[in-house]
């Protein structure tokens, strides 16, 4: 196995933490990988609706990063956007609810959200998530998303009574509860790792055993971790929620969840269809 380098481009610290874990407690470096994340990035900052120019995708294209997560759909859609190439290598091991939560006493279930704009992040797992959660009650040409931002944004404008309505995931969904928002739906879903063209098998193997192990070293404890996953939103982490978030050994990203994923996107026109599995996949 070569000993070059792997850079992760981050992902928020609650998808984030196996391969934080795996770095932090030399499960890379058991298996033969040199793994660090790339530096300068602010996860909570970036605010533009065009992904292909955010940080974390943007480290990816211009080759200063080879690996990400993302959720699926996001996944999907950033292969078909970047011109560097890539694959689909997994499903990740962070298995993450996005909640739709309000502080108005009128919003109590998705049927209330008719014409009612929730605050998103454009083509991220917020806003596909919000097209599911919604689109079983409440007929799609009433679903009403506004681009807000990452989830620091959404939650300071969900606090201050700017969004009615808003997605969040952990810590900032906690941090809502907090505050005395309430939930109205969730959706739970993991996402999938966006891994570069020269990244070879052997490599893929050996990133996904020291990412399961990681995950047995957090299931085995999981409060030592709640500090790592709090800090982001800056709460204290007796108040972070056990449930809404959770770790898996990794999966593989199957023809079938292909099929099905891209389907439902074409529906929405989230893609033009120009992709197919043998496309995206990761090497096996």
């Amino acid at each position: 196995m070569g000993t070059d380098e792997i850079v992760v481009s981050p992902n928020h610290v609650v998808f984030d933490l196996p391969e934080i874990v795996a770095v932090e407690e030399g499960l890379f470096s058991a298996v033969g990988l040199s793994v660090r994340f790339a530096d300068g990035s602010d996860r909570s900052a970036d605010a533009r609706r065009d992904p292909a120019v955010r940080h974390k995708e943007s480290l990816f294209s211009t080759a200063r990063a080879d690996v990400y997560n993302v959720c699926e759909w996001g996944g999907i859609d950033r292969l078909e956007r970047d011109t560097r190439g890539g694959r689909i290598g997994h499903l990740r091991a962070a298995v993450v609810a996005q909640a739709l939560v309000s502080m108005d006493d009128d919003l109590n279930e998705p049927h209330d959200l008719a014409d009612v704009p929730v605050s998103v992040n454009d083509y991220t797992g917020s806003h596909y998530t919000a097209l599911h959660l919604l689109e079983g009650t409440v007929p799609r040409e009433r679903i009403v998303l506004e681009h807000v931002g990452p989830p620091a944004r959404r939650l300071e404008r969900l606090l201050a009574g700017e969004s009615r309505a808003t997605m969040l995931m952990e810590p900032f969904l906690s941090k809502a509860l907090a505050h005395g928002a309430h939930v109205l739906g969730t959706y739970t879903y993991r996402g999938s790792q966006v891994i570069a063209p020269h990244l070879t098998a052997e490599q893929q193997e050996a990133y996904r055993t020291a990412v399961d192990k990681a995950v047995d070293l957090i299931n085995a404890d999981r409060a030592r971790w709640a500090p790592t996953i709090a800090a982001e939103a800056d709460l204290d982490p007796a108040l972070l929620r056990p449930d809404y978030h959770r770790y898996t050994h990794i999966v593989p990203f199957t023809e079938r969840r292909f099929t099905e994923t891209y389907a439902w996107m074409r529906s929405w026109r989230l893609t033009d269809g120009r992709s197919g599995y043998e496309t995206l996949r990761g090497l096996r």
